[in-house]
């Protein structure tokens, strides 16, 4: 069945909902529009803290839904965010769930983290690991 007519847009749509349902199930939640704030949330701290060149890197195998998503609201003139504290980085997340205080965004931050570690290749995960400061990339699972 075809939602939009055409097939580049229902694949994508087919691909953003089989990550959020994977998103949904590292959260341990079955709220669809949490787990798409989480995954909007980190995806928008992570491309901030990486270079042009490696954001679009990145962007480049991500479900076409999904990169909209990432770049939604991107201004690349002052990237990479000079940050390198973990507790910056997470404060990025929080303030996306400033309405719900008990968060904890470094379960969130793991969980995307390892729905990208699943979902991109292992080459550009490496790349994107390196470029992050070592505070943050602690916060990524192990291969």
């Amino acid at each position: 069945m075809s939602f939009t007519g055409l097939d580049v847009f229902d694949r994508t749509i087919q691909l953003t909902n089989i990550w959020l349902k994977e998103l949904m199930e590292k959260l341990g939640t079955d709220d669809r529009h949490r787990a798409y704030l989480a995954l909007r949330s980190v995806l928008h701290a992570l491309r901030d803290r990486l270079t042009v060149e490696e954001a679009a890197d990145l962007a480049a195998q991500l479900p076409m839904l999904i990169r909209g998503i990432y770049y939604e609201g991107y201004h690349p003139a002052d990237k990479p965010l000079k940050e390198r504290h973990r507790e910056e980085f997470l404060a990025h997340i929080r303030e996306q769930f400033r309405k719900d205080p008990e968060v904890d965004a470094e379960a969130i931050v793991r969980a995307v983290f390892a729905l990208l570690d699943e979902k991109i290749t292992r080459g550009e995960i490496e790349d994107v690991r390196h470029a992050l400061p070592r505070h943050i990339r602690e916060l990524w699972p192990e291969r």
